[in-house]
């Protein structure tokens, strides 16, 4: 996934009300950036952190910048949660995910479980479908180990009995979890912040659902999916 436009470099001035950011840009400028994450964006919101924005090219949007990258320590971490999805589906159109190679066909946001849509159903005739659900990771409390999640998810505690489901009505069913940072070699499930996801994940995976994990590429040009990541679950 390359940016459609060149980012530009600024200073993280603070992160309020979940969706806003002030940044102030090389210029001494203050805007304020639209900030696509819910999460909790825990040791990602440092104030004085380089960070790195998108022009928005509709002349009519309120917010004219959208925050995409942050540099901890000699890294880029992503911090759009908006493109995993993509992100994904670029990296299995390409056969770049050895786990999800061999499908003839794939359908994104695909109705599912009880008012669910699935991030990418894959499809061929000689194997049952396969259901992925994709999340963003990008915590990093111990050093090169990355962590899901950053602040408690009821609705992905609920994507994991659905998945469950679908293994059970004879179905694949994968948890993809997608490390939008490249200084991870290990990842883990935050269980002292969501102790029940990371029940729910035991119980989802004795159910025979499937967990992978995969880390980034990031530049100031764009972010791929690179090299899969170690398990420690």
């Amino acid at each position: 996934m390359q940016f459609p436009d060149p980012l530009i470099r600024g200073r993280l001035v603070r992160r309020y009300k979940r969706f806003l950011s002030d940044i102030e840009l090389e210029d001494g400028t203050v805007v304020t950036a639209h900030c696509a994450n819910p999460g909790s964006m825990l040791g990602l919101h440092e104030p004085d952190s380089e960070v790195w924005l998108s022009p928005s090219r509709n002349p009519d949007r309120k917010l004219k910048f959208s925050w995409e990258l942050i540099r901890v320590g000699d890294g880029l971490v992503g911090i759009n949660t908006a493109y995993p999805n993509r992100l994904v589906e670029e990296a299995v159109a390409a056969g770049r995910i050895a786990e999800l190679a061999d499908y003839e066909s794939f359908r994104r946001e695909v109705k599912y479980g009880k008012n669910s849509r699935i991030d990418l159903l894959l499809e061929d005739p000689a194997k049952p479908p396969c259901y992925v659900e994709v999340k963003n990771v990008h915590l990093m409390r111990e050093d090169g180990l990355a962590e899901f999640p950053d602040s408690v998810t009821k609705r992905g505690a609920k994507h994991l009995v659905e998945l469950g489901d679908m293994v059970e009505e004879g179905h694949r069913a994968v948890m993809f979890y997608l490390v939008q940072r490249e200084d991870c070699d290990r990842f883990s499930i935050a269980g002292d912040i969501d102790p029940d996801y990371k029940a729910e994940l035991e119980r989802a995976r004795g159910r025979g659902v499937e967990a992978i994990c995969y880390a980034c590429r990031l530049t100031t040009e764009g972010i791929e999916v690179a090299e899969p990541v170690r398990l420690d679950l």
